[in-house]
């Protein structure tokens, strides 16, 4: 009867026969990698409720203050037991930093100085942050205020290429900036154990190195992060994984104290850094989100792997492979055709809560060399926790696929995006 009842609302989302068969045969065959993910889920469960209860969080933690927000309990709470869980000396997480790429940007800006040279060891940083760096010209760029950059690319079988790495070091070497997801790269993301290998290469060259790591899309996808192994600063967004879908905006930034104190002076001002900033009242829905983080991130890799193995079966080139290790919860998928793409990304805008009835369209957003495709029918803007899949429109052609909040919502996207492109002649295997 439940069988029954289930077939006949998924009618109502127009999903054939066929794709309904095949989906149900792939969740069989992908069961076992549930456990492996939900070991690491409970670990890092334990971790957070562990990092609030030895910071005495309480109800009036939740309270904000006015004005220039000084003695703003909440706002240093939230740091607190930011640092706990990411094993670091201090931490920012503020309202106020509106995207990962804003908090990885005061990072540099706050630790750089003109004459330094940046190496990036995981080749092209992502889109949005070759303007930061000047890598395409920009105003305001660390560029225009005479930083070096240089990178490292990643060996052919999409290593990391540590001899080049130890190369690359000089006496100017200011900053090894690793970024751990693989944005929109063709490459594996990292895991901890390849970051870990990146931080022992260069601080044998040269111990006061500073390791930066972009850690978007990577939290709680393994039992340790980067600040466990030797990064000495690491920035996010919460409105990805540590904001577990509640967090409405903002961006976090943990690592050693002196590093911290120098990027918040980029955040406010030099001899105020972070003693002043609002909070707005997001207190509460920073930490309730940073309390569910674990689970909803494991359900979003749930569906990665759903996801990774439906269109590896249909005969599609996808990375990770289902089966591979991961260190992030974005889903590459090949599709070699902007047709392709386009149908998929209106597949999963139509499985969305939020906007289910908008057809997303290709345009220029800021930040990237290309028009870019989005679908995310969330209920925080641009939230990619939440089921959302993005694209620029450019060869290969490939789609990113991330987020849902359950495992079932993120399984129906997958089967909506399929359906779509089935309906548009645009899907091969079926």
């Amino acid at each position: 009867m439940i069988s029954e009842t289930k077939h006949e609302l998924l009618n109502f989302y127009g999903i054939s026969k066929s794709i309904l068969e095949l989906s149900n045969k792939i969740e069989d065959q992908i069961k076992s990698k549930f456990k492996e993910i939900d070991d690491v889920k409970e670990y890092n469960q334990y971790k957070v409720l562990k990092a609030m209860q030895q910071s005495n969080l309480s109800d009036m933690h939740f309270n904000w203050t006015t004005g220039y927000g000084y003695n703003d309990i909440g706002r240093d709470k939230v740091e607190q037991i930011y640092s706990k869980v990411f094993n670091a000396e201090d931490a920012i997480v503020r309202p106020i930093i509106v995207s990962g790429t804003h908090a990885l940007s005061l990072c540099l800006t706050g630790i750089l100085r003109p004459g330094d040279e940046l190496v990036s060891a995981t080749g092209k940083p992502y889109d949005t942050l070759e303007e930061v760096i000047g890598i395409r010209e920009s105003r305001g760029s660390l560029k225009e205020f005479g930083v070096i950059y240089k990178q490292v690319n990643f060996l052919p079988n999409g290593e990391p290429d540590y001899i080049r790495i130890k190369n690359a070091i000089t006496n100017k070497t200011k900053l090894v900036l690793i970024q751990r997801s693989k944005g929109y790269s063709w490459r594996k993301s990292l895991t901890i154990d390849d970051i870990q290998k990146i931080i022992h290469v260069v601080k044998s060259v040269k111990k006061d190195v500073i390791v930066m790591v972009d850690n978007c899309y990577g939290e709680f996808l393994e039992l340790k992060e980067p600040t466990d192994v030797g990064a000495d600063i690491m920035a996010g967004s919460l409105i990805k994984n540590p904001g577990g879908g509640l967090a409405l905006t903002g961006g976090y930034i943990v690592g050693k104290k002196d590093i911290v104190e120098l990027i918040s002076y980029r955040l406010t001002s030099p001899g105020i850094g972070k003693e002043c900033g609002l909070t707005f009242g997001t207190t509460r829905t920073v930490l309730q989100g940073l309390f569910l983080a674990p689970y909803i991130v494991s359900e979003a890799l749930k569906g990665a792997i759903f996801c990774a193995k439906i269109f590896e079966t249909l005969g599609y080139d996808v990375l990770p492979k289902y089966d591979d290790p991961r260190s992030d919860i974005i889903q590459c998928i090949k599709l070699d055709r902007p047709e392709s793409v386009i149908s998929f990304c209106k597949g999963i805008q139509a499985a969305a809560p939020v906007d289910s009835f908008v057809s997303p369209e290709p345009w220029a957003m800021p930040g990237y060399d290309s028009d870019v495709i989005m679908a995310a029918g969330a209920f925080v803007q641009g939230s990619s926790i939440e089921l959302s899949a993005d694209a620029p429109i450019k060869p290969p052609y490939n789609v990113y696929f991330q987020g849902g909040l359950t495992f079932t919502h993120s399984k129906l996207g997958v089967l909506k995006a399929l359906s779509q492109m089935l309906k548009d002649n645009n899907l091969k295997g079926i």
